[in-house]
């Protein structure tokens, strides 16, 4: 696409070492997208803006405009349509994804707006404002959660394993399967690992980025 929007005659080999799990709902190849597209900028020297490689980006998939932007943002329309929102709360984050494959086509085939649980955008929007933890724990919300998990109820299993050992919040995390847990202690992070690894492999104890990167 690049190529071809600004007749780019040479070409690039791209080596990919994936970190974060394949479809798993985390955004991970929208987020190798949107490393590309930026460095595909800084390679070919176009010059392109932040704003312009979003652009792009949406041309490519729903997520991309959002992880070439980074940080906290609250996406709108089709994905492309971002809003820059503070950072939240330091805390840690347990990932837990199940070896099972969720189609996202699936997923939105079988989920219904009329009769979705929708989260409470603005009061997670307040809750990022005032840095507060418990009010972001509270306005956790995924309208497809429910969907999944009467396709797979292993995920609803992994979401009620995860609360019993004691994270404060934990939420599907996009169409699936990714489990996510949000722990503000330390010291909990040890207990909660242990006791998911007996249900899932992939389990992972992460930290918030915080405020976005700075771009040079």
């Amino acid at each position: 696409m690049i190529k071809d929007t600004f007749n780019i005659k040479t070409g690039v080999i791209i080596s990919l070492d994936k970190q974060i799990p394949v479809a798993a709902g985390l955004a991970g190849g929208s987020s190798d997208a949107a490393a590309t597209l930026k460095g595909l900028n800084q390679l070919w020297q176009l010059n392109l803006s932040l704003d312009e490689l979003a652009e792009l980006g949406a041309k490519i998939g729903s997520d991309v405009s959002f992880c070439v932007y980074g940080g906290t943002a609250l996406a709108t329309g089709r994905g492309e349509v971002i809003e820059e929102l503070p950072a939240p709360p330091h805390c840690w984050v347990i990932l837990a994804k199940p070896s099972l494959g969720v189609s996202t086509a699936d997923v939105y085939g079988a989920f219904n707006p009329d009769k979705a649980d929708h989260p409470d955008t603005q009061a997670m929007i307040a809750a990022l404002r005032e840095g507060d933890y418990e009010a972001m724990c509270a306005n956790l919300g995924n309208a497809l959660e429910s969907v999944t998990m009467n396709l797979h109820p292993e995920v609803g299993q992994i979401k009620e394993q995860m609360i019993k050992f004691g994270a404060d919040a934990v939420l599907m995390s996009g169409s699936g399967p990714t489990v996510f847990g949000l722990v503000n202690q330390e010291a909990r992070i040890p207990r909660i690992y242990n006791g998911l690894r007996g249900f899932c492999s992939e389990v992972y104890a992460v930290r918030l980025l915080g405020d976005r990167e700075p771009l040079a």
